[in-house]
């Protein structure tokens, strides 16, 4: 059945038009595969039952669901970094997923399950008896001359025995219609969770379709996963970490939803450190051991000792621990030699040495220019192939890891790149040129063929290799792409394997009645309590600025402002904004461009722009802790106070967006105390908000209620800490500097005042864990507890700026000793006492 044919079938002359109008221009690229046209020129049964789903939904229905799909993606954060960039870039979705049908995915299984292991004897004897150097099937050159080739970790044999636990293999379809493998990735494979996201957007977007192509469902390799590492430390309830390099890694956010989904605890090399020949991660409760690293970090940064000494990403003695088997890696260090071009050029030879058989998958053919024969004949056929480094190394301007197609450099270049390979044959190693076959995408409401890579992913399970039915599909903008990475203009595509049967719905959540009940997340790492107190704080002061803000604009309505008290108690807010660094001093005079600048200037740190990155950044650092919810609102505000520097025309302008930020601000609030767990991370992301709106109140107080304050000054102190409603309904007589004093500072019943915080805070920290068991109050406690009786007895009349100075001193000091006790600096990082144990 060709084109036409398939489209006359269909009973719904308006579907079979829209069908028609999609693929009416579909033409695959000459000479090259195509996922929607087979090699007889015909249109394959799964995709145009895809297609006439698709189709039957309708052009506007259609729309709609993409645009559903692209809507999630930017509400919930799912976001990457081309390499070198600072800037967070939309995830670029396919709206088309890429068609596997289960009887062919079943032979891909087999093959990279297969190349799974003969990877694992190949790095195994590397590291161990090193029989296949010896033997000269492998010469050193091409293992030792890999800058992941790891000395001090020759002759450690890892925990279990076992090296690799989760790999990658990247392939591409050839012009024979055969899979071919393009590269290994063994060092710390990414894509996975990009894999799940997208995942989650297309089954959410099209729930029906979904369901009635029979996708098979990626819950059960995850599962399967989780488990074997479990089973591979040597405790019964063993603490999982993912180790990430950072919040401004490429695929840092794959690696945060991994460690959502998967429930791993998510740290970075500063959470981590090695006592007693044992990896522990410090927490508010102390040291407590982890049992498994899911590293996503090169295994040359993971040991500022023993490895790369400047790295800033490891855990100084963490080979140490390797080698006494106090923790277990995944994969073990060293495993990136793996990658190296210069090993796949003799994977073939490997897989008949080691398994016995030829590969199933075979690899691009390779030529490591290591070795005299292969050199030449590398020279001789150099302007029909690609080179590239043999140990990833760039090739003369060229960035790393890209290939270079002789053939289209100029005369000079190849004349350089031959010297280049003559002199130093060991770095380079010659490859066919890989043209790449193609899969639709989705442009302009019609079907067009790109170039695609798939990237497959195997993990070590109790039963043996698993293959994830399903994978990470990159595509490229270019129809004439040799390779792909997630650069501008590439897409991702969800990859759906399609089975000939019904699929069982499967979840990572248990369904049995012996699952162990856990009501909070377990010990928090002492990153993440930063990162939440000072997310707290932050958010804290930008509504504090926002009110400075809406409190200028509103009296700048009023024609009278700047005479009399009333002009003394606008300059006294004016002067706020400035010492705070959220407008120069430069436009004190100027009090609309003042209020302008403090909403949305990027050149001074304290205006409420700057504040809500900073609060953004803190919230990028925990995003795995964060719902989907709060990180909208988060991103919505930043990016609403940030739209272009919004113009702000009049001083009702001003107020206006400073209320609809207030108003986003309050729903944060209202999602943290209503959905946050009240666990440890709640405590603390409170703590933050708590301390810093005391702190901000008794400045307000202490520049508005001074002896013989003016009305203006109370009713601006009221309006400050929004309290006027509240002031109001309890006293009729008007404003009275010691009645504001006391509902500002001394009221425990009323939420904004100073006493209210700090009541909050002693039950905060009362409910954090201790170091130890002595019965001895904490510093930060002592400090509260003291605060809170001095609070609980001080009467308003006495409370003149001397004092209120003080008491902005004491949370100031309290703000500074929570940091040192609970993170990354200070008492923290003792040990904890041995009554706690490092659990």
């Amino acid at each position: 059945m060709n084109l036409s044919d398939a489209i006359d079938d269909m009973r719904d002359p308006a579907a079979a038009e829209r069908l028609s109008s999609m693929i009416e221009r579909y033409q695959p690229l000459p000479g090259i595969p195509d996922e929607f046209i087979g090699a007889d020129g015909k249109p394959r049964d799964m995709w145009m039952r895809y297609l006439n789903a698709l189709t039957n939904l309708g052009s506007e229905e259609i729309g709609r669901r993409f645009a559903a799909a692209d809507r999630h993606i930017r509400d919930t954060g799912v976001f990457y970094r081309s390499y070198g960039e600072a800037k967070e870039r939309i995830w670029p979705l396919s709206h088309l997923p890429l068609l596997i049908e289960a009887r062919e995915w079943r032979g891909i299984a087999r093959g990279v399950g297969q190349r799974a292991e003969l990877l694992e004897r190949i790095v195994a004897d590397v590291y161990g008896e090193g029989r296949l150097i010896s033997a000269g099937d492998l010469p050193a050159a091409a293992v030792v001359g890999s800058p992941d080739f790891l000395h001090p970790l020759h002759g450690v044999s890892p925990p279990g025995g076992k090296f690799l636990q989760f790999l990658a293999v990247d392939l591409g379809r050839g012009p024979d219609g055969r899979w071919w493998v393009l590269g290994d990735r063994a060092q710390a494979p990414s894509g996975a969770g990009y894999a799940l996201a997208n995942r989650l957007v297309l089954s959410r977007a099209f729930p029906a379709l979904y369901r009635d192509m029979n996708v098979e469902r990626l819950a059960p390799f995850f599962h399967d996963f989780r488990v074997g590492l479990s089973t591979l430390a040597d405790r019964s309830d063993p603490r999982i970490c993912l180790w990430t390099p950072g919040p401004l890694n490429e695929t840092y956010f794959e690696q945060a939803y991994l460690a959502r989904y998967l429930g791993f605890i998510l740290v970075e090399g500063g959470d981590l450190t090695m006592r007693d020949g044992k990896i522990h991660i410090r927490t508010i409760a102390g040291l407590k051991r982890a049992d498994v690293l899911w590293r996503r970090i090169d295994g040359d940064y993971a040991d500022p000792i023993e490895l790369n000494s400047q790295s800033r990403l490891g855990v100084a003695g963490l080979v140490e621990s390797v080698r006494e088997g106090g923790v277990v890696l995944a994969n073990a260090l060293g495993s990136g030699v793996l990658e190296s071009p210069a090993i796949l050029s003799f994977m073939p030879k490997l897989c008949r040495k080691i398994l016995g058989e030829d590969l199933l998958i075979p690899n691009i053919a390779t030529w490591w220019c290591g070795q005299r024969a292969e050199r030449a004949q590398v020279l001789q056929r150099l302007d029909e192939l690609a080179v590239a480094g043999a140990y990833g190394n760039p090739v003369l301007r060229f960035p790393q890891n890209q290939p270079v197609v002789a053939g289209l450099l100029s005369a000079e270049e190849r004349a350089r790149l031959v010297g280049f390979i003559e002199e130093r044959g060991v770095d380079y190693v010659g490859q066919e040129v890989v043209n790449l076959s193609t899969t639709p995408v989705w442009i302009e409401d019609r079907l067009t063929p790109r170039p695609f890579v798939l990237r497959v992913y195997a993990a070590r399970t109790k039963d043996g290799w698993s293959v994830m039915p399903g994978g990470f599909c990159r595509i490229s903008d270019r129809a004439d792409a040799r390779a792909v990475s997630m650069g501008s203009g590439v897409q991702s595509a969800d990859v759906w394997v399609l089975d000939e049967k019904p699929v069982e719905m499967v979840t990572l959540l248990p369904t049995n009645d012996t699952a162990r009940i856990r009501r909070l997340m377990g010990n928090l790492p002492s990153r993440a309590a930063d990162n939440l107190f000072w997310l707290g704080r932050y958010l804290e002061r930008v509504e504090a600025t926002l009110r400075l803000v809406r409190c200028l604009a509103g009296r700048m309505v009023n024609t009278d402002a700047e005479t009399g008290a009333a002009g003394l108690t606008v300059s006294k807010v004016v002067s706020l904004i400035v010492s705070w660094h959220a407008a120069p001093k430069s436009k004190a005079r100027d009090l609309l461009t003042l209020c302008a600048i403090a909403l949305h200037g990027e050149d001074e740190y304290g205006s409420a722009l700057c504040l809500m990155r900073d609060a953004r950044r803190a919230a990028s650092f925990i995003r795995e802790r964060l719902s989907s919810d709060t990180w909208k609102l988060i991103d919505d505000l930043d990016r609403s106070l940030g739209a272009a520097r919004k113009p702000v025309r009049s001083e009702v302008e001003a107020s206006e967006q400073a209320d609809a930020a207030l108003r986003v601000i309050a729903a944060i609030s209202g999602l943290a105390q209503e959905n946050m767990n009240r666990g440890a991370g709640w405590r603390l992301f409170d703590i933050g908000r708590r301390v810093e709106r005391a702190i901000n109140s008794s400045r307000f107080a202490r520049m508005f209620a001074g002896p013989a304050a003016p009305f203006d000054d109370l009713e601006v102190l009221l309006e400050l800490v929004d309290s006027q409603i509240t002031y109001r309904s309890r006293y009729l007589m008007g404003v009275e500097l010691n009645t504001v004093r006391d509902m500002v500072m001394l009221d425990p019943f009323n939420p904004r005042s100073v006493a209210f915080q700090v009541d909050r805070l002693d039950e905060h920290l009362e409910g954090l864990p201790v170091l130890s068991d002595d019965g001895m109050l904490e510093k930060p406690r002592r400090q509260v507890v003291k605060l809170r009786a001095e609070v609980t007895t001080a009467v308003a009349a006495d409370l003149d700026a001397e004092r209120l100075l003080q008491l902005e001193k004491q949370l100031l000091d309290l703000a500074d000793s929570i940091a040192s006790r609970y993170f990354l600096q200070g008492p923290h990082n003792a040990r904890a006492d041995r009554w706690t144990g490092l659990a």
